[in-house]
């Protein structure tokens, strides 16, 4: 880490690189079925396996598996997915557990989304695991819009917190795989994963910098009660924004987005992202909109994941939705 004065001189020289390229903007994100200031989010989550997850990261233990909506069959995601269209949603996350080889079971579920897209409006983001060619080529014919893929920088942390027995290289390989089937590429960058501590973030945002990207997500590691990380401590808010620059100084042109999976009611973080120039942030706190205030960003809500392209933004929550 960079002292303190020299962190300072960092953010400032990304957040200046940011708003050069981007703009002075920032839109905050209200996503999936989380309510904040009494408003909901219109864009949630689905497992397409249940509460089932092979691999069972220290980190998750697919406990995250049961904040969703859970819908086993293609059948059910076809009909679920009708149902939040006429609700007035915008759109999906597809996500669910891996098996022992990081992968999910796209194989069965291709044709629901293929008529999903077909019948509906809805803009569809999966979770993608470690996907291969063929899977890769017809998740994009079905109309998938973005694939967005953890990514770890370390092998040695992949095959301790993920129980895989094979390297990061395999990551890089879906991401190549989705990139040859010309699917949005989001990768999420998670610091911290190894039980706090970073090791391989850096390397992550390298191994990314090769792939053209739709934009990037930093997440830090949230202490999940009731999983092997409960009681790990989450990197500081200062090593979250420093891994921040790094993606801006090897990404000028690419939107960076501070995600919602990180510890609930740490607003420095949000701020310090916020200090290095993120475009994008979820869940934001008071002291996050004071701040973008300050630095006379032009503000934006959507409530939707942030990794969603299509632009839903208005100029206050209740202008896109009433409460629910």
């Amino acid at each position: 880490m960079p002292s303190v004065s020299a962190l300072a001189d960092r953010l400032q020289a990304a957040r200046e690189l940011s708003w050069r390229h981007l703009g002075k903007t920032i839109v905050f994100y209200l996503p999936g079925m989380i309510r904040l200031d009494r408003t909901n989010g219109k864009y949630p989550a689905l497992s397409i396996t249940g509460g089932d997850c092979i691999l069972g990261c220290d980190h998750c233990q697919g406990t995250i598996l049961n904040g969703m909506m859970h819908v086993k069959s293609p059948g059910q995601l076809v009909s679920r997915c009708r149902r939040l269209a006429e609700k007035g949603h915008h759109g999906v996350l597809i996500s669910g557990g891996c098996n022992a080889g990081g992968q999910l079971p796209w194989d069965r579920f291709i044709p629901a989304i293929q008529e999903i897209k077909a019948e509906t409006d809805l803009f569809i983001s999966i979770h993608s695991g470690l996907v291969n060619d063929p899977d890769a080529f017809r998740l994009k014919q079905a109309g998938v819009d973005q694939a967005l893929i953890d990514v770890i920088g370390d092998d040695e942390t992949f095959k301790t917190v993920c129980h895989v027995p094979f390297g990061v290289n395999r990551i890089e390989a879906a991401m190549a795989s989705l990139h040859r089937a010309r699917i949005p590429i989001v990768p999420h960058i998670v610091c911290g994963v190894r039980y706090g501590k970073t090791r391989g973030e850096k390397n992550a945002v390298a191994m990314i910098s090769r792939f053209k990207l739709q934009q990037v997500v930093i997440v830090s590691l949230m202490p999940i009660p009731g999983t092997r990380m409960e009681k790990a401590r989450p990197p500081a808010p200062e090593t979250v924004a420093d891994i921040i620059a790094e993606v801006r100084f090897a990404m000028p042109h690419t939107p960076i987005s501070l995600g919602c999976a990180r510890q609930r009611g740490n607003s420095r973080m949000e701020v310090m992202a916020i200090e290095a120039g993120v475009n994008r942030l979820a869940l934001p706190s008071e002291k996050a909109v004071e701040k973008a205030v300050a630095y006379g960003l032009s503000i934006r809500y959507q409530k939707t994941c942030c990794s969603v392209s299509r632009d839903l933004s208005t100029p206050s929550w209740d202008a896109q939705f009433s409460s629910e």
